[in-house]
């Protein structure tokens, strides 16, 4: 691991919003209503304590220097996804790295089938929650039969006194294919649309803030749907490049983690929030550092086999500033 970012000067006027996809964060415990089998001590994934906290410990110390190189501090919010529920979530915030700030967090357990969530996580000093709601994507199945994917997570509050609306996805994955499963993404772009115009209608100059890992590119139709349906400002679309990206697949980089803004974050204006920048979080200590798939995410398991590292994908931020 490498050396905190220690020597750089805090800038109380910053403030980082991220996102970060944990990649299959369960504990230890056998839940019979969540297909949970493979993370159990007993599994022949082999999910142990000792595999445990060495994950919590590497995933507080990569969330504790998000935006740190820009702003000389912790990210204020941070949301999730592939939280298993509350309890790993207590103990990502009490392990070594975040157990000296004042994090809490809001979660909810949500329908999907494999038991993993969304959470946001929010320095509670710099962020206070006024607010905080879930909506639940209707899908189905070829059968006609209810398809369950995770909840998306709307948190209000009041970030260094100013009132932001934060909402924190996980989009259904492409497993069965990318166009075979286009039309979940797109009902799960619509219900995003559908809670910014209810936020809208109280307030049409609401600052909104839009993160999670939505399993399409800014390109595709499911975020342009959304991006210009809310006239939002995507900063992501400049990031990813043939050589960059959140998660690598096939030999290709994807950017499936995306923040976006309304656009009243790009307007000057005295004493509010201000976009500042956006990036990836993709240090070298993130990365494999040898072998064919050098410099990609160094993950926790390949298939079955243990890995010891992060998460699959890397953490994606943009800087706030007033």
């Amino acid at each position: 691991m490498v050396d905190s970012y220690d020597g750089i000067p805090v800038n109380h006027d910053m403030q980082t919003v991220a996102f970060y996809n944990l990649e299959n964060l369960f504990d230890l415990v056998d839940n019979q209503l969540t297909n949970d089998n493979d993370f159990l001590p007993t599994s022949v994934k082999r999910w142990t304590p000792k595999r445990y906290d060495n994950k919590l410990r590497k995933l507080s110390f990569a969330i504790s220097n998000i935006g740190r190189k820009e702003t000389g501090k912790h990210p204020a919010i941070v949301g999730l996804a592939e939280v298993e529920n509350a309890k790993v979530i207590e103990d990502l915030i009490t392990s070594k790295h975040l157990e000296g700030y004042d994090y809490n967090y809001v979660h909810y357990n949500s329908p999907d089938e494999r038991g993993i969530d969304v959470a946001l996580l929010y320095d509670s000093k710099a962020f206070e929650v006024l607010n905080s709601e879930t909506f639940t994507v209707m899908l189905f199945n070829d059968e006609g039969l209810p398809d369950y994917t995770r909840d998306i997570l709307l948190v209000t509050g009041l970030l260094d006194g100013e009132k932001v609306h934060v909402i924190v996805n996980h989009w259904s994955s492409r497993r069965e294919g990318e166009k075979e499963t286009e039309h979940k993404r797109l009902s799960s772009s619509k219900k995003v649309i559908e809670i910014i115009s209810s936020i809208r209608l109280e307030d049409e100059h609401a600052k909104i803030v839009v993160i999670g890992d939505f399993n399409d590119e800014p390109q595709n139709h499911s975020i342009k749907l959304l991006v210009e349906g809310c006239k939002l400002y995507n900063p992501m679309e400049t990031l990813r490049s043939y050589s960059r990206g959140t998660t690598y697949h096939n030999r290709q980089w994807n950017l499936f983690d995306q923040i976006m803004l309304s656009s009243n974050f790009l307007k000057s204006s005295n004493h509010l929030f201000e976009y500042f920048s956006a990036n990836i979080f993709d240090e070298d200590f993130l990365k494999l550092f040898n072998g064919p798939y050098k410099g990609s995410p160094f993950r926790t398991y390949v298939g079955k086999k243990y890995k010891g590292g992060y998460s699959d994908h890397f953490p994606v931020y943009v800087i706030l500033k007033k």
